[in-house]
């Protein structure tokens, strides 16, 4: 009995700090702002318990409503952009031969950029007289307002973000194409099969529980977005771009209120969950 206990209880020790760090940085703020949520919690730490009274609030809140509306547009902009980009690049750096680690680093150098510093050098780029509308000028297309006009700010925002956030996705689906077997693919071309063929059959399947694992993290990342909002529109125009994050951002650091903050952001944690249990079934749960 007491061999077959040592090796569990070894584990537990080895992973028993990285719990600890686990419990206090996500479990227990998670439970304190489910606590909190039920309260009417102030910057003077006054608070009294108000039960679903925050909840009731929001569901009749229209700002609620309407950034939830923009999330979830962003959400289906940015998600399909970002995969398809990091899919792109990774299955380009598969096929390179010479300097993939200079390519390879060359790529992932937007991820570790500042979101400030990448929101104002695009800000610049989308301004009437910047980059973008200069080249736009030279072919007779004329001068477009990216982050003054509601129908386009949101794509505009959604490409900045997917410069800045593709690397990481890029490798680990580059790391899901160099585990799956050569052979199956020189099997398949001596069979006959087109490169197109060969990625339909093979590779994307064989790729499936990287590509969910990107579609959950960067539906994570959509759904989080804030540091490229704050910097580049403020919600703007019109709340064109006011997203959940950026309306709890407003709720607890602008109006103090915390505990409506609180209903906020679990409310949004919730919208998460769902969105990544959809995800989970469709890819497959036999594939993740």
């Amino acid at each position: 009995m007491r061999h077959r206990l040592r090796d569990p209880i070894t584990g537990l020790l080895f992973v028993l700090p990285m719990l600890v760090l686990f419990l206090m940085f996500r479990i227990f703020p998670t439970l304190g702002a489910a606590g909190m949520s039920l309260t009417n919690w102030n910057i003077g730490g006054e608070w009294s318990f108000t039960g679903a009274d925050n909840y009731v609030r929001l569901v009749n809140d229209p700002n609620f409503w309407s950034s939830l509306r923009v999330t979830l547009v962003y959400t289906a902009i940015y998600v399909p952009l970002v995969v398809l980009v990091s899919l792109g690049t990774a299955l380009l750096l598969n096929a390179v031969v010479f300097l993939r680690g200079l390519f390879r680093g060359i790529l992932f150098l937007p991820y570790v950029t500042s979101f400030v510093f990448a929101g104002i050098i695009w800000r610049w780029i989308y301004e009437i007289d910047g980059l973008l509308n200069g080249l736009l000028a030279k072919i007779d297309i004329g001068t477009v307002a990216f982050m003054e006009r509601a129908d386009l700010v949101l794509p505009a925002l959604a490409v900045v973000s997917c410069w800045k956030g593709f690397g990481y996705s890029m490798l680990i689906l580059l790391a899901g194409l160099k585990a799956i077997p050569g052979t199956y693919l020189e099997a398949a071309t001596v069979d006959g099969a087109s490169a197109w063929q060969r990625f339909r059959s093979i590779t994307l399947p064989l790729l499936k529980p990287a590509l969910f694992f990107v579609l959950v993290i960067e539906t994570i990342s959509s759904f989080q977005v804030f540091d490229t909002i704050y910097v580049m529109t403020g919600g703007g125009p019109a709340k064109a771009s006011y997203t959940l994050i950026y309306g709890i951002f407003e709720r607890g650091f602008r109006f103090w209120e915390f505990g409506y903050a609180a209903t906020w952001g679990m409310v949004l944690f919730a919208v998460v969950l769902v969105v990544a249990l959809i995800q989970r079934r469709i890819v497959g749960k036999e594939d993740t």
